[in-house]
């Protein structure tokens, strides 16, 4: 697993501190012995298929429950012995709205406000400041139930900063959303993080919002770290641009002949779709195709593009996070139902 430059941790100081988390649902382990740690002010991603082990892991640091064993740390405090002091110091935005769409969104910040003891000053100057950030103080007077999705993901982010927290989870913020909104949420958590300089826990299985958001990024799989890194480098692993092939027939004798070549530094074939790894790979597809010609193999299609964080989750765990969904929502099926009942 790759590790951040030395320089930047040097520099900075660790806002959480995660060492060997394990935790297990009987005979399940969903975190599987993880060690990291997230610096302040960072915006850090936690990338993966459902059932990777993402919500659990936020779970934990936010003390909602216990590890199995190892250690956590958020802002100072350790997460089993300083519930208290740990949320004192944290907002969360969970996966399943958690709103009163019977009040409005000024109704739903401000009993958030009296939660956390804040005198009625301070909660009129925080509640119009984080409507303020995300662009809803027009709509502070409006039943939360006539907001849009995205309007409702936004009041939810302006109640987890209400009381000034140090750290932000952010479980799954856009899940559900159409891709513009989508973007529009991306772009407040990016004004968020580098104008309030709270550090933020994302956690996501959409590839792209990890890439646009996150400066370092965990790829999890089955309760594991597969790799952590920015996603720059995380990408240069692969070395090269990414040729697809969709392959109708032929594969064998052309994957071999592939196989001689020292400018083919990865191929992994995925579905009938061949996926090689090379420089200058505008310049390598008439050669490519000359060879499957070569060897009889037809080609349908060609795709070149550059290494995309799928690509890095398809090298480190040999599927694509499509794939990985598919077996999280298979294995979730049989601890339901594990004697195949209906």
């Amino acid at each position: 697993m790759m590790e951040r430059p030395s320089q930047d941790r040097d520099e900075m100081t660790e806002a959480i501190k995660v060492e060997n988390l394990l935790k297990r649902f009987d005979d399940v382990t969903a975190v599987d012995n993880i060690s990291f740690a997230v610096d302040q002010g960072e915006l850090f991603g936690l990338l993966g298929p459902n059932g990777a082990g993402k919500t659990t892991t936020i779970n934990i640091l936010s003390t909602l429950i216990r590890p199995t064993s190892g250690s956590a740390f958020v802002g100072g405090y350790e997460v089993a012995r300083s519930r208290d002091l740990v949320r004192k110091s944290i907002g969360i935005v969970f996966q399943e709205p958690a709103l009163d769409g019977k009040l409005t969104g000024r109704e739903n910040l401000e009993f958030h406000a009296m939660m956390y003891g804040l005198d009625k000053p301070e909660r009129r100057k925080r509640i119009s400041a984080v409507l303020d950030l995300v662009e809803l103080s027009d709509k502070a007077a409006v039943l939360v139930e006539k907001y849009s999705g995205g309007m409702k993901r936004r009041l939810e982010i302006a109640r987890g900063l209400i009381h000034r927290p140090k750290v932000l989870f952010l479980d799954e913020p856009t899940l559900g959303l159409d891709a513009q909104t989508r973007r529009h949420i991306w772009e407040y958590v990016r004004k968020l993080n580098k104008e309030s300089g709270v550090t933020i826990i994302l956690t996501t299985h959409y590839m792209e919002e990890a890439d646009f958001l996150c400066g370092r990024i965990a790829i999890m799989d089955h309760g594991k770290f597969v790799a952590l890194d920015t996603a720059p480098r995380l990408k240069d692993v692969l070395g090269g641009d990414v040729v697809s092939l969709e392959i109708e027939s032929g594969m064998e004798d052309f994957l071999a002949a592939l196989r001689g070549l020292d400018w083919v530094k990865k191929l992994h074939v995925h579905e009938d779709v061949l996926h090689l790894t090379m420089d200058r790979g505008e310049r390598r597809i008439p050669e490519l195709i000359a060879l499957a010609q070569d060897k009889a193999a037809v080609v349908s299609c060609v795709h070149l593009r550059k290494p995309s964080l799928e690509d890095v989750f398809l090298h480190f765990t040999g599927r694509t996070i499509r794939d990985a969904e598919v077996g999280a929502a298979e294995r979730s099926r049989m601890m339901m139902n594990p004697h195949g009942r209906r």
